[in-house]
């Protein structure tokens, strides 16, 4: 039976991304992050479709298991690194890369009697969570270098990039570069590779524009070029005439001002759509923009087909995609499109557009 909402992911619009993040930073190795299941849109198939990556970052040590059992020899970061000697075991086994980030690891490493390990030493510069602080990292970085390891890569984390108004960004290159040992360095994600291009190194972390979608509050995908990678798609089930001052949904928090030709898409916080989303946010029906009325639902949304009457039942709805921005969604919503894409659940499927031969 097919399924009344659906996602659609463009392997191709994944690649022109990747395109972009090397238009910015030419000089710099990418380090393609596709941690949570590739920000929800598959771990596996995103992976493929990146595979001129130079290497691929994850959370988790599952996740980059998983790459390595497909195939992929490209280097695999676990951001989250080794917490104990089981964990230990699995990066020797399958050639992981592993952030350095407490003294704790330093401690296991130096029991090992193992091939070397590619390491990632991460300062905390003023995120303020993994990492050495900046009066520990010099001690740190001794004791690594003594250890068993390859390359040794100095690495740190922005916390306020998105916000260009902010001296954050500034404070915290300004302490990363007092402790850098002019050595090989990664510190950019997406916002930093858009817009602070002193943070620009020899590896970039590239992580929500890869999926086209912008690090900025106040710009979309289009600003930079960038394509959507998602698609949310529903459809039209019943259509219904309210008058004026009926109420719609849970909590009779919307009361019709007119006679409303009303509308209910089969999509709701079930299916990952924000609950959060308000009266007034847009869908799209036969590329036009209607408003999302009365609460979303678990299974449903409503909105107001005043201003499109050719919509029928079985129409199909874009709840987020290259016509309608998921940023956009997202103000609407009170949240950021991260949460959006991640918060798809297992009851939609994921339709892909495969990539062109080349």
């Amino acid at each position: 039976m097919e399924a009344s909402s659906y996602a659609v992911i463009d392997y191709a619009a994944l690649r022109h991304n990747l395109s972009i993040v090397g238009h910015y930073a030419p000089s710099s190795k990418i380090m393609a992050v596709i941690k949570a299941n590739a920000y929800g849109h598959g771990l596996l198939g995103v992976a493929n479709a990146l595979n001129h990556a130079d290497g691929f970052a994850v959370a988790r040590i599952d996740e980059a298991i998983k790459l390595r059992q497909q195939g992929h020899q490209q280097r695999i970061l676990v951001l989250a690194g080794f917490s104990n000697a089981t964990e230990l075991k699995c990066f020797y086994q399958y050639q992981l890369d592993s952030v350095i980030h407490h003294s704790h690891q330093l401690d296991l490493l130096e029991r090992q009697n193992q091939p070397p390990l590619n390491v990632w030493l991460k300062l905390d510069s003023g995120m303020g969570r993994l990492g050495f602080r900046p009066d520990e990292f010099e001690a740190a970085y001794q004791r690594l270098k003594a250890c068993a390891v390859n390359d040794i890569i100095l690495m740190t984390h922005l916390a306020n990039a998105d916000d260009l108004k902010d001296n954050k960004t500034q404070q915290q290159l300004k302490v990363f570069k007092q402790h850098s040992h002019q050595q090989v360095s990664s510190i950019a994600n997406s916002a930093a590779i858009l817009a602070w291009q002193q943070a620009i190194s020899e590896w970039v972390r590239p992580g929500i524009m890869l999926y086209g979608i912008s690090p900025f509050a106040d710009k979309t995908s289009k600003d930079f070029g960038l394509r959507p990678v998602m698609q949310l798609h529903s459809k039209l089930i019943a259509i219904k005439t309210l008058q004026k001052g009926d109420s719609v949904g849970y909590g009779t928090d919307y009361q019709c001002q007119q006679t409303t030709r009303l509308g209910i898409v089969a999509i709701g916080y079930g299916d990952g759509y924000p609950r959060s989303a308000k009266t007034g946010t847009p869908v799209l029906i036969h590329q036009q923009r209607v408003p999302l009325i009365g609460r979303v639902s678990m299974d449903i949304i409503t909105v107001d087909l005043n201003t499109c009457p050719a919509a029928q039942i079985g129409d199909t709805v874009t709840l987020w995609g290259n016509d309608l921005a998921i940023e956009i969604i997202a103000n609407h919503a009170n949240t950021i499109p991260y949460t959006l894409v991640c918060g798809i659940t297992q009851r939609v499927p994921i339709l892909v557009r495969q990539l062109a031969t080349t």
